[in-house]
């Protein structure tokens, strides 16, 4: 197989980010961008989100996961904590998250430390998840290899008869995380690929740095 994409090319002009018209605070911009996302009506779950851990082979991993939250601290997402990007995190919690919105011309790059979240606020976040989310949460062992599907269905039907009529307890091995970032960088698309790009970076006083990036 052998496919050349070098001439696939596409003109961005949409949208300018200039340092006369954004905030002092990060956070405040990904709120903007967010629900301008959310609102465009071009954009199937927005909230959709590249996670990039180093796993303990030595290689870098990343997956798409949900945003569930995000506040003036950080964002919030929920997983297995003994699957592969658990058990990463648990050793290294230096990760980057990343918002790729093709058709606004967008990109969010975020450095961050990830720390789990207090017991209680994972247990309210799973409490508000459908019955089916919540037994499959008990059914798979995350990243581990199975040996077939008939094996995960048999799983999910044995939770199905344990707690059948009964309230299902969030499992000790799930839960969720807060990414408390770093640094943010804000990439808007522009003509001749002259991107904008501007970064935030935490400094040691908690305020924040913005610089402009070369595209």
């Amino acid at each position: 197989m052998d496919e050349d994409l070098g001439n696939s090319r596409k003109v961005y002009q949409k949208q300018e980010l200039l340092e006369s018209n954004i905030p002092e605070n990060p956070m405040e911009l990904f709120q903007k961008w967010y629900f301008n996302a959310e609102e465009s009506g071009f954009i199937e779950e927005a909230n959709t989100m590249s996670v990039t851990t180093l796993e303990l082979d030595g290689f870098p991993k990343s997956r798409m996961v949900l945003l569930k939250r995000f506040t003036w601290e950080g964002f919030i997402f929920y997983t297995n904590y003994e699957s592969d990007k658990g058990r990463a995190i648990e050793q290294n919690p230096k990760i980057s998250i990343s918002f790729f919105w093709h058709q606004l011309e967008q990109q969010i790059l975020i450095k961050g430390i990830a720390e789990k979240l207090p017991e209680n606020l994972s247990d309210g976040y799973f409490e508000s998840r459908p019955d089916g989310s919540k037994l499959g949460a008990w059914a798979s062992d995350q990243s581990k290899e199975v040996p077939s599907r008939a094996y995960l269905d048999n799983r999910l039907k044995e939770f199905e008869k344990k707690f059948e009529g009964k309230e299902i307890p969030r499992p000790d091995f799930w839960g969720g995380y807060i990414v408390k970032p770093i640094s943010i960088e804000f990439w808007q698309g522009r003509p001749n690929r002259m991107h904008d790009r501007i970064l935030y970076t935490l400094q040691e006083n908690f305020e924040w740095k913005i610089s402009r990036l070369a595209p």
